[in-house]
């Protein structure tokens, strides 16, 4: 069974930074698409960005877009998320999730395989 595992959630001040990371035992990172959602109280999880197999294209929603980063690094099997001049509007638990079969730009939470359990980020005013 594939678990995806988050870290570097955490409490920060609004325009700080934090960088969110995403593995796995079983290499899945490595050979998938990887997307990071993120899920705020009462509201649906949504897609926030991703990028392909090779790292080769990045996709990320307009509310992101100069901020934050995704990046990967296939021989540390291990997928990243900067986020840079974050707002409280950022605050949510972010997950991240795998696709053996898309390039990253999928947008729906049923159209990818495996998920993590999620990291808590919190952005005070």
């Amino acid at each position: 069974q594939v678990q995806l595992v988050e870290s570097g959630g955490g409490l920060v001040q609004a325009g700080g930074s934090l960088r969110l990371s995403c593995t796995d035992s079983k290499r899945t990172i490595a050979t998938s698409a990887v997307a990071w959602f993120r899920q705020a109280p009462g509201k649906e999880r949504e897609f926030v960005t991703g990028i392909s197999w090779s790292g080769g294209r990045t996709y990320y929603r307009d509310f992101v877009k100069g901020r934050f980063t995704i990046s990967r690094d296939n021989a540390k099997n291990t997928a990243y998320l900067q986020m840079n001049s974050l707002k409280p509007e950022d605050t949510a638990v972010y997950y991240c999730a795998a696709d053996g079969d898309g390039d990253g730009n999928r947008r729906l939470t049923d159209e990818y395989d495996y998920w993590g359990q999620g990291t808590q980020v919190t952005v005070s005013s």
